[in-house]
């Protein structure tokens, strides 16, 4: 392994994950959150029983494929909890990839290392509600000064960014909308991502929540829209 790094999926082409990129996908297991609503709840609950990747087979994959692949997208579960996430993009780095990382925005610390050494060339931001939600909607106690801390850091870093909620009724209204955008003013892009009723989520309870209607959700679009430079609504 490369130091503290824990593999266990990678998608080896994507036209969707890193906009305008064609990327790679690597995932990391274990999250220090437990939405109800996750798609990846293996990588949550029972990573230990997936196969791990080694990173030095990873790291030789996108070397045979630099002419076709231009970045690299770091997901999970929540990459910050991994200690060697600082050396693993460094070397992606050196090969010439892009790199964009998905985080829920807990550990600023570990964010402002990647943004400080330059090793970051997108970041999105799982976002999940306004800040008096985020306990609800994570079910656990989440340190909202450290939440307010990434969305600081990311807004300021001078980098390619978004801010993206997975939208249900459960969790997501109008007032919401509100809120958010009132926090988040001045970001570059916010997406709307439609919630999928689907057969792999961390609570199946969920597993029969109605989503929003696609002109719901234009409905919210419109609502953010003059916050942010843009808003996207996808899934839909």
């Amino acid at each position: 392994m490369i130091m503290q790094v824990s593999i266990k999926g990678v998608l080896k082409t994507s036209m969707l994950d890193y906009p305008g990129r064609i990327s790679a996908v690597m995932f990391l297991p274990f999250c220090n959150l437990r939405c109800p609503f996750c798609h990846n709840p293996e990588l949550i609950t029972n990573p230990d029983e997936l196969d791990d990747i080694d990173p030095e087979d990873f790291i030789d994959f996108l070397k045979r494929r630099k002419n076709w692949l231009d970045g690299v997208v770091i997901t999970g579960g929540e990459p910050t909890m991994h200690k060697g996430l600082p050396e693993l993009i460094s070397r992606i780095k050196k090969l010439g990839y892009l790199v964009k990382l998905d985080s829920n925005g807990t550990n600023p610390e570990m964010l402002k290392e990647l943004l400080d050494r330059k090793l970051l060339d997108y970041i999105a931001m799982d976002f999940k509600s306004s800040l008096e939600r985020y306990d609800e909607v994570t079910a656990v106690k989440v340190d909202k000064e450290k939440i307010k801390k990434s969305v600081e850091l990311i807004k300021q870093s001078g980098i390619d960014h978004e801010f993206r909620a997975t939208v249900l009724p459960d969790f997501f209204d109008t007032e919401e909308a509100k809120k958010i955008s009132e926090w988040l003013k001045g970001a570059k892009r916010f997406a709307l991502q439609q919630f999928k009723n689907v057969d792999k989520v961390l609570d199946p309870s969920f597993q029969d929540k109605e989503s929003y209607t696609p002109d719901e959700l234009t409905a919210f679009k419109r609502i953010m829209e003059p916050y942010f430079d843009e808003v996207e609504v996808r899934g839909i």
